[in-house]
């Protein structure tokens, strides 16, 4: 069975990989980088990611995976064509379709044989039968064309086990003949198998994305209140996870949720239920919270300090979470323009996203991959990322190390009686 995967990031380069992992010996990556194609040959990945590249490597000498930028070859003979790319934010809040619209019509002007198409990329409710439309109706051969949902549940920094070892596979199909082929290629993975129709399947993809987004944003809003009244959110959250209906997880406060999914999907499902006439009242609310939670501590600062003109700040942690290079809606980035719009001086930490912000804010602030040089003669020092670099760092440094050793913490990464005892000024969280 031949598997054509269209792009090659978080998803469609994580999902090629695993399949030629678990067995599937004829699986081909498509991207339109020439070059992109050429360093993932050498094994090289173009994105970061745990135990990702010695898979590359593996399973390319096995000849099981390959890579390349002709789709006319990669689709013309595939039994299965795997739509990854991206589906990003408009401006008003709905979600792109033209990248999967162009590998449609590729699609549609290449395949030879009988061929199932995937979508795993995350996409509005109706996508599947839409595209399976516009395929069948531009089809240059006399071929069966059938679309089937197939989303991910995958996270940055944990994909490739995320996918190796995932709680579900979701798969939306509306024949049995779809459906066979999908429960065949997924077998080798040995995991619980959910099979809905192609509108369900979409649906899961959102939902479960907005609710965990939806639990993050309720645990900052009480965070907050917390402050207010005295109380420890983080003995609150002990208090609640408990409870099996709530569980541990996702019960973190701090500055809010960044990344590639949840801000985007959470717009694009509230844009979907007001184009239908509904309006998703909690999926608003998240939506409200987190964009107002992710400049909470820069504003908290600002109440404590004259002004940030001429201020040497100091910035860890640049990436919207730990373990991966993905800056994409950061808590970071409003933070730093906050900062540079006043004046201040931003030298700014990252073990791995520094690339990746330079492309954001070339040379208006410093980089560094040394937290000593990054808090060296600092007035004052923001924690955005939870690092383990961060998390483990020597806290006296704080107050050898920097002017004056105030430091706002965005994810409580320290505890407040280890911080009052080593003589810093510390604020975090809900704490």
């Amino acid at each position: 069975m031949k598997i054509a995967i269209a792009g090659t990031g978080y998803v469609g380069l994580v999902t090629g990989v695993c399949l030629a992992e678990v067995g599937h010996e004829n699986v081909v990556c498509l991207d339109v980088d020439k070059q992109k194609v050429d360093l993932m040959k050498d094994g090289v990945s173009p994105i970061y990611e745990e135990h990702l590249e010695e898979l590359m490597k593996k399973n390319y000498e096995k000849g099981r995976i390959d890579y390349t930028t002709n789709y006319k070859d990669a689709y013309k003979d595939a039994d299965i064509i795997m739509i990854a790319v991206g589906t990003p934010e408009r401006s008003d809040g709905s979600a792109n379709l033209d990248y999967i619209k162009k590998v449609a019509k590729q699609i549609a002007s290449s395949v030879t044989k009988d061929t199932l198409v995937v979508i795993k990329s995350t996409v509005p409710i109706g996508t599947n039968d839409a595209i399976e439309k516009f395929i069948r109706e531009n089809l240059k051969n006399k071929v069966k064309i059938e679309l089937a949902s197939n989303p991910e549940f995958l996270s940055q920094g944990t994909a490739v086990m995320d996918t190796l070892n995932a709680s579900r596979i979701v798969i939306g199909v509306e024949s049995e003949w779809a459906k066979n082929i999908l429960e065949k290629v997924y077998k080798p993975f040995n995991q619980p198998i959910v099979v809905t129709n192609r509108n369900s399947a979409e649906m899961i993809k959102y939902a479960s994305n907005d609710f965990l987004a939806l639990k993050i944003s309720f645990m900052n809003d009480i965070a907050n209140l917390c402050e207010i009244v005295g109380a420890n959110i983080e003995d609150v959250a002990k208090g609640m996870s408990y409870d099996e209906r709530i569980g541990s997880k996702f019960l973190k406060a701090g500055i809010g949720y960044g990344g590639s999914c949840f801000p985007k999907d959470t717009k694009a499902l509230h844009w979907l239920a007001s184009h239908n006439g509904y309006e998703l009242k909690t999926v608003k609310a998240a939506i409200e919270v987190n964009e107002s939670q992710k400049l909470r501590l820069v504003r908290k600062a600002a109440n404590l300090v004259e002004s940030f003109d001429g201020m040497k700040v100091a910035v860890l942690g640049l990436t919207f979470k730990p373990e991966t290079d993905d800056l994409r809606e950061a808590p970071s980035i409003p933070n730093i323009q906050y900062l540079l719009e006043r004046g201040a001086e931003v030298v700014a930490y990252d073990p791995v996203g520094i690339e990746n912000a330079k492309k954001i804010f070339k040379d208006s602030i410093t980089y560094t991959t040394s937290i000593d040089e990054a808090i060296k003669d600092a007035d004052i020092c923001f924690i955005m990322t939870e690092w383990k670099q961060i998390l483990n760092y020597d806290i006296s440094n704080y107050k050898s190390k920097m002017k004056r050793p105030l430091v706002f913490d965005g994810r409580n990464c320290y505890t407040l009686d280890t911080m009052k005892d080593s003589g810093i000024e510390y604020y975090s969280i809900g704490r």
